[in-house]
């Protein structure tokens, strides 16, 4: 069986800036995935790229066995995406939203009340989304990207602006639906690649520095810790 998402040779370019620079890997189902980089290492533009909101400047995405350029709105269907700063309707409640956005989908109501639940935002269902707080927005984001129960979930900060009771419950849930998912997870945070995930992929400068589980990647770079091997990895001559 073909992998849940294959990226070959990927590349972006704007202007002199190449933020994705010849990025190939692939992901099973069952593999949550942390992708780790300093801030402008590519990871945004990457998510983007593989959710089909960001068309790359060369390379391809294989998602489910298809090539996202031939089958762009399937691809779709299969992958949930939670971008950076996800996009809501501040005057639309959480439910009215949620229905508009499982509408395009064409999804029904059941869909709608398994997000809610999962999210745990049952409470806040009926108020507008303007009216949330910043942690309560993310959830809601979250809700959106999992309404039709896809098989890859690609979350750009998923934890972003949570407090510690509603982190610990997204990543709870990231985990158990790693077990037959592919969840792609993009965080500056290393605690939560080593306690969620189970295999990092580090980027740096729009490449792959690292792939792998973080004791591989720290046992290989002869580190004491993840977050001296994120250093090592992505510090540059003029910084050292």
């Amino acid at each position: 069986m073909p992998a849940n998402i294959e990226v070959c040779r990927l590349s972006k370019n704007y202007e002199q800036i190449r933020a994705a620079d010849n990025v190939s890997f692939k992901a099973e189902a069952g593999e949550v995935i942390a992708l780790l980089g300093p801030n402008g290492a590519g990871k945004s533009t990457l998510m983007n790229m593989m959710a089909g909101y960001l068309a790359p400047s060369g390379g391809d995405i294989f998602v489910c066995g298809r090539n996202i350029r031939d089958f762009p709105l399937e691809s779709k269907q299969n992958i949930g995406f939670l971008p950076e700063g996800s996009p809501l309707y501040p005057d639309l409640t959480v439910r009215a939203f949620l229905n508009y956005m499982a509408g395009l989908r064409l999804l029904d109501g059941q869909a709608v009340d398994r997000a809610i639940s999962l999210a745990k935002i049952e409470n806040v269902a009926a108020q507008k989304i303007e009216t949330l707080s910043k942690g309560y927005q993310r959830r809601v984001g979250f809700a959106q990207s999992i309404l039709s129960n896809p098989p890859i979930l690609l979350l750009d900060e998923p934890t972003d602006g949570l407090d510690p009771n509603q982190k610990r419950h997204i990543r709870e849930l990231i985990g158990q639906m790693g077990k037959k998912k592919t969840i792609m997870i993009s965080t500056h945070l290393l605690d939560e690649a080593e306690t969620v995930c189970n295999r990092i992929i580090l980027i740096n400068r729009g490449r792959i520095v690292a792939d792998g589980s973080a004791s591989e990647i720290i046992e290989k770079n002869g580190a004491k810790n993840l977050e001296d091997a994120f250093c090592q990895l992505t510090t540059t001559e003029d910084e050292a």
